[in-house]
């Protein structure tokens, strides 16, 4: 099975007029020399009490550097005519490398690729392509859909799109990948922007229109409503875990752990709506361990009070190994104390992944399969240029 195309690969997002600089100025620069200069920037990070003042280069770069990198700082200063602060091209020397932008010799000497050439003679195919990748002509959709808008009204599209198509999940890296595409869509004219609010201009619109093709935002609206029906079912099932009957929950739990591969379960004690305690037996290898399984119906947090319950199961029972099941989460403390070395091992599974398990083996569940049909126009291409060819 193919992988996800990830998009948003840098999250440190450029200026575009700042790497066509970096480009110059790296061009017969070592990549050794480029990571020592970026080595000693960042090992001076200062402390709350006494930040380091990074806003002015002229007074900084002889002071903080020293040999090749305070020269490669001042280079990357005067050559970008004061525009480009040597203490952030960090993000542009990611995106430069993603993109293959330069190329090092046998000497781990730079040089201009032919795809770092076409990026500063800005060919449109090129550049669309790195735009495809960093979810540029998403971000123009979201904007085309509003008048104005403040960052604040554009993430929560920009959030759902991070989380569908990159690794990218905290608040702060969304929120920073968000202002840092607004600020080079802005140098570029694709946005205007007025105090904190932004405008997509007709100059954005035209370009997003180069990506826009109708059959996939289909496509991608049907994912979506497939998605929140499948995301409510859950929903509703984890409910009924819940509160289903005592017997019917016990009778589900030994199906799923017979279905994972579990043989000659028992259930060894009861918790009424608290949960159920199975001893089961497991192939591990050439050998067959004992394992007693708790699975708590709480919804609310498990913390280790569980987990020590579940130890001491292990120890009563002579059982090598645990899993703990809960319809919640785990604490940091669970956590924690179910990694701890020199002590009986134990698996955490939540909420998330007895529902994913649930699903897996369709248990309490049923699958339908849908059929998106697409149209291949690239076979149809090569069939008029073959009928072509030989009519001549």
């Amino acid at each position: 099975m193919s992988k996800k195309r990830l998009k948003v690969r840098t999250p440190q997002f450029p200026l575009y007029s700042e790497v066509r600089y970096l480009l110059q100025v790296f061009e017969g620069t070592s990549q050794a020399a480029i990571k020592k200069m970026l080595r000693a920037i960042e090992e001076q990070t200062g402390t709350p009490r006494h930040p380091v003042d990074w806003t002015e280069p002229d007074s900084w770069i002889r002071k903080r550097l020293e040999g090749e990198s305070a020269d490669l700082a001042q280079k990357i200063w005067e050559e970008s005519n004061q525009e480009v602060n040597p203490r952030h091209v960090y993000g542009a020397y990611l995106f430069i490398n993603n993109n293959s932008l330069l190329t090092d010799n046998v000497f781990g000497v730079y040089q201009i690729s032919s795809r770092g050439q076409a990026f500063l003679d800005s060919e449109l195919k090129l550049v669309a392509e790195i735009d495809d990748n960093e979810g540029i002509p998403h971000l123009l959709r979201i904007l085309a859909g509003k008048t104005k808008a403040r960052r604040r009204d554009l993430l929560p599209e920009w959030r759902d799109f991070l989380r569908e198509h990159s690794h990218f999940g905290s608040q702060a890296t969304i929120r920073d990948t968000l202002r840092r595409r607004l600020n080079n869509l802005a140098e570029r004219g694709y946005v205007s922007r007025e105090g904190v609010t932004y405008l997509i201009t007709k100059k954005g619109l035209d370009y997003a229109d180069r990506f826009t093709r109708a059959d996939l935002d289909q496509k991608r609206d049907v994912i979506r409503v497939i998605k929140g029906f499948n995301s409510e079912q859950m929903q509703k099932l984890a409910s009924l875990l819940a509160f289903m009957h005592q017997r019917d929950f016990e009778f589900l739990v030994l199906e799923l752990l017979e279905s994972i591969g579990y043989e000659n379960l028992k259930i060894t004690r009861e918790s009424g709506t608290k949960g159920v305690e199975v001893i089961g037996f497991v192939q591990f290898g050439i050998s067959t361990l004992s394992e007693v399984i708790h699975v708590r119906r709480y919804q609310a947090s498990t913390g280790r009070p569980a987990l020590d319950q579940l130890r001491a199961a292990m120890k009563k029972h002579n059982c090598t190994s645990g899993t703990l099941v809960s319809l919640g989460r785990f604490t940091r403390d669970c956590r924690e104390a179910a990694q701890a070395e020199d002590i009986l091992p134990v698996k955490l599974i939540d909420s998330k992944r007895l529902l994913e398990l649930l699903c897996e083996n369709r248990i309490g569940v049923t699958r339908q399969s849908v059929s998106l049909y697409h149209i291949d126009e690239e076979y149809f291409s090569s069939s008029r240029d073959t009928s072509a060819t030989s009519e001549n």
